[in-house]
């Protein structure tokens, strides 16, 4: 049977919308793993609080029970006040919510929102602005053109409002985007370190008291 141009595209949109995958109801911590005392929901978003009276002695992580993942797209929305966060992909569970591995990393202030960090790892892969080539050897290579104009993007996020994360994995190549704005653009050939796949989880970080929020997340396999 041949489709119409219309029926067809009406098909392929199907089949797009399918691979999009909401990982959080909105109402539960269903399909999700982390400390009871920091995480919760709360207005129908997932919520991580630290307060004077209950810190956390090092970083925790909510972690999503979906299993490894490769190649993705993920979307969301986050809301910061005070603090520092990150969102882990292609990861590794360390025990006691911990997690290694790849961060998408955001902050209340200026410095680090939109770098590419390794917890338990390499440390800053890529500041914001930045795109970077690392070798196999491990050697950095930074591009002369910026991905983004650092005024302009500081500009477009919402302080202690809602803001939206991008993140997109495929092979080496990883993306972040804020609000739009390219924050880094990297490609990870290390041998040993360059990491294909992993989990994917939520960060609360120690120090002075913070809620970091999170609503909207919708991932998307690529393969």
């Amino acid at each position: 049977m041949k489709l119409s141009p219309f029926a067809l595209l009406l098909v392929l949109s199907c089949t797009i919308a399918s691979a999009q995958e909401s990982i959080f109801d909105g109402k539960t911590l269903e399909g999700w793993k982390g400390n009871d005392a920091f995480w919760s929901v709360k207005d129908g978003t997932i919520t991580g609080q630290t307060t004077k009276e209950n810190p956390t002695k090092g970083n925790t992580f909510l972690i999503w029970q979906g299993g490894e993942i490769g190649d993705f797209e993920l979307k969301l929305q986050f809301k910061i006040v005070g603090g520092n966060s990150g969102i882990q992909y292609r990861s590794v569970d360390k025990g006691n919510h911990v997690v290694n591995g790849y961060q998408a990393d955001f902050e209340a202030g200026d410095t680090y929102i939109g770098i590419l960090y390794e917890e338990g790892g390499r440390g800053i892969l890529a500041q914001r602005t930045q795109k970077v080539e690392i070798a196999s050897d491990g050697k950095k290579t930074v591009a002369s053109e910026p991905t983004v104009d650092n005024k302009e993007f500081l500009a477009s996020v919402k302080k202690e409002d809602w803001n939206t994360f991008e993140i997109t994995a495929k092979g080496p190549h990883l993306v972040h985007k804020i609000n739009g704005h390219t924050t880094i653009d990297v490609t990870d050939n290390q041998e040993g370190k360059a990491k294909a796949s992993g989990i994917l989880a939520l960060q609360l970080h120690a120090g002075p008291p913070m809620t970091v929020q999170f609503k909207d997340i919708q991932l998307k396999k690529l393969k």
